[in-house]
């Protein structure tokens, strides 16, 4: 296997699309150190395991070699990025902006070599860039091809609002891969658009076009919806040890080799021996062990990590939850539901009265321990292992 294989080998990995392989390939010959590029708007304070399947591709890239830019888009933050959305999201302030980026820094780092990578920010350019600017980039694009844009064209064609300045995202996604001169942009599946603007602006500068990598959205703790804290079912990079490890724990087996594409550092090979493993008869929990420390260890250390597998044992073993839990969905709504609904929904207890009782027994526990509070509100997206008695357990997911 030659030395351009298995940089794109590592590069492909959990990848969804990359555009155009020669291209890339033609890049990685050169034997320059490339130019890697992603962005992320600041519209919340805290990143989740979904944001890191990008950051962990960015390091892939660095472990190769190459230089990483982390753009923080505190000017594009400030117009909303509109893919996937079928309304108009609200801009946030300056103040915001900001306050989101300084944590955005010191988060990844937890992943990032800080010698390979060099962090920006699109308002250095886009400011400058001002109005008359802004006009001859707006020129470089048509009213009909924004409308191509999947979440455009439908909300376009069920008559639902789109504000002029959703049509500048693109664009000035795009703008930033000309003002750094980047050689590969990665992003999730749903920004596909707005790479290839970014191609297609560099083009119209007299640039190497760059090359486009797609990663797939996680899945939350759910297994169905995107990772996201609206809905719940995320697991953040900054909350306590032992709350990631729970979570990780909680996930299904299938979603467990999901994981391991997306957030793992372990080799391919690695992994898949991990797969041949559980089909000739090992535990998939103690594999799903493995990979929630890898990820503790990651943000909070090896003694974090210990120190959270010896409190999951202790909860969890101790209470005798058996390793083939049933799956049970139930729909969560918009609001969640109460635990003593999740309890009667699941089939856990009989009626909502037997419910109540059990809880006020001291015979409901949830994740381990034990539930006091009867109006105790499960979101949606969430998954917990819920036991009632010594015998009734269930992992519940709400839709």
């Amino acid at each position: 296997m030659t030395e351009i294989t298995q940089a794109l080998e590592l590069i492909k990995r959990g990848s969804d699309e990359l555009l155009v392989e020669s291209e890339l390939v033609d890049k990685l010959k050169s034997g320059r150190p490339l130019r890697v590029k992603a962005g992320f708007d600041p519209t919340a304070p805290d990143l989740h395991l979904g944001h890191t399947v990008l950051i962990n591709k960015l390091r892939h890239f660095q472990d190769l070699g190459h230089q990483v830019l982390f753009l923080i888009g505190d000017f594009t933050g400030m117009i909303g990025d509109p893919s996937g959305k079928n309304a108009t999201r609200p801009p946030l302030s300056r103040e915001q902006v900001l306050a989101n980026a300084q944590t955005y820094q010191e988060q990844v780092f937890k992943i990032l070599d800080p010698a390979r990578t060099e962090v920006v920010f699109n308002s250095t350019w886009m400011e400058s860039l001002g109005a008359s600017g802004m006009i001859r980039l707006a020129a470089q694009h048509t009213v009909a091809r924004m409308l191509e844009r999947d979440d455009f064209s439908k909300r376009f064609g069920n008559q639902l609002p789109i504000a002029i300045h959703e049509f500048l995202y693109p664009l000035c996604q795009g703008y930033d891969s000309v003002a750094l001169k980047a050689d590969v942009e990665l992003g999730g599946t749903d920004q596909r658009f707005n790479l290839l603007m970014g191609r297609e602006l560099q083009k119209n500068a007299g640039q190497s076009p760059q090359c486009v990598l797609t990663m797939p959205l996680l899945e939350g703790l759910d297994g169905v919806n995107k990772m996201s804290k609206s809905l719940g079912n995320y697991i953040g990079i900054y909350e306590p040890p032992g709350e990631i490890f729970g979570k990780i724990m909680s996930v299904s087996d299938d979603l467990m080799w999901r994981y391991y594409d997306l957030l793992s550092f372990r080799s391919s090979a690695e992994v898949a021996g991990l797969k041949e493993a559980v089909q000739t008869g090992r535990n998939p929990r103690d594999v799903k062990v493995a990979l929630a420390q890898e990820i503790v260890a990651r943000f909070h250390g090896e003694p974090a990590a210990d120190a959270a597998l010896t409190d999951f044992e202790a909860r969890f073993q101790r209470n005798a939850i058996p390793d083939d839990l049933p799956d049970v969905a139930i729909s969560g709504g918009e609001t969640g539901l109460s635990v003593v609904a999740v309890l009667k929904q699941a089939g856990l207890t009989g009626s909502t009265s037997e419910a109540m009782r059990m809880i006020d027994q001291g015979g409901v526990r949830l994740n381990g321990e034990k539930v006091s509070d009867k109006g105790l509100v499960l979101k949606a997206g969430a998954v917990v292992v819920l036991q009632v008695g010594k015998r009734k357990f269930a992992r519940v997911t709400l839709r």
